[in-house]
């Protein structure tokens, strides 16, 4: 209850401060993001074809808050979501966790899309995880920084255009924590010895993400990344891909489809897939958009 609670946290401050910084009219912070609310039901009653009675709901936030002026680049990334479903028979299933924080900050290099940067990112989730469909009564399989990642590097930041950033850092710093007792053992999670509770690696990080518009109030957010352990076995890519298909209907109604890819050796030899799909509110905040097309001025102008 506490991790859902400091959820409720950042989502409030998120707001506050994009509330904030549409004081003044001209502005080189931008904040954009969104909280969505996603709810899906089912009910039964002597339908023959069978069916169970089912309740379930998601919270999320996905915040992108940028500071851009003259040569300085600062992208902060904020991305939270929980969800439960509750299941007549079966009980309530965790359907959604994530906590993905990152933070890059890059200075120009001459009038180029490239930039000198240097940044850290933080993965983890807010509950438990189990096998055997996420049943409680099974096995343990995860828990709140068991794992939990973070990274910090330095490298090169591309960012020719609004919708795209790379990120390349050929020197990054690679924790895995397992602060969770129960999963303190040889091979989980890539630790080298039961009771061990983080593994360190030195590697090449690459991040990007590109916002795709389909068509009206139809937008895609792609995010990827790739991680390569110098220290030990560096062809065995840890892979990523999250996929976000925002369908907004009004201001305050929107569709989402999510889909998460991941190969990761030290976790598991087979890729992950998730997928989610819901229908529900949605809050967005879009504070500011650019006063013109060149790079040279990087100043946010408040929506009217």
């Amino acid at each position: 209850m506490k991790k859902i609670l400091f959820l409720g946290s950042i989502l409030l401050a998120s707001i506050s401060f994009a509330q904030e910084t549409k004081t003044d009219s001209v502005k080189a912070w931008s904040v954009v993001g969104q909280n969505t609310l996603m709810l899906n039901q089912a009910a039964f009653s002597n339908w023959v074809a069978g069916g169970a009675n089912n309740v379930g709901w998601q919270a999320g936030a996905n915040y992108n808050l940028t500071y851009e002026k003259d040569k300085d680049l600062w992208e902060n990334i904020i991305i939270l979501g929980y969800g439960m479903n509750n299941t007549k028979g079966v009980g309530s299933r965790k359907t959604q966790d994530v906590i993905n924080l990152s933070t890059n900050y890059g200075r120009k290099i001459g009038e180029s899309s490239w930039y000198v940067s240097g940044g850290a990112g933080f993965i983890s989730q807010f509950a438990p995880g189990y096998d055997d469909g996420n049943n409680p009564s099974a096995a343990k399989l995860s828990n709140f920084m068991a794992p939990g990642y973070v990274n910090l590097g330095v490298g090169f930041t591309y960012k020719p255009s609004d919708n795209f950033t790379m990120t390349l850092r050929p020197a990054n710093a690679r924790w895995t924590f397992v602060l969770d007792k129960d999963l303190q053992y040889a091979g989980v999670y890539g630790l080298k010895n039961n009771g061990d509770s983080s593994l360190f690696q030195f590697g090449f990080l690459g991040t990007a993400q590109y916002k795709v518009q389909l068509m009206e109030n139809i937008t895609l957010m792609n995010n990827a990344s790739v991680f390569s352990n110098y220290l030990d076995h560096p062809e065995r890519l840890v892979l990523a891909y999250g996929g976000i298909l925002n369908l907004k209907v009004n201001k305050y109604i929107s569709a989402n489809v999510t889909l998460d890819l991941l190969y990761d050796h030290n976790q598991i030899t087979r890729t992950q897939l998730k997928q989610t799909l819901g229908v529900g509110f949605a809050y967005n905040i879009d504070n500011g958009k650019k006063r013109s097309e060149d790079k040279r001025n990087q100043e946010w102008k408040t929506n009217k």
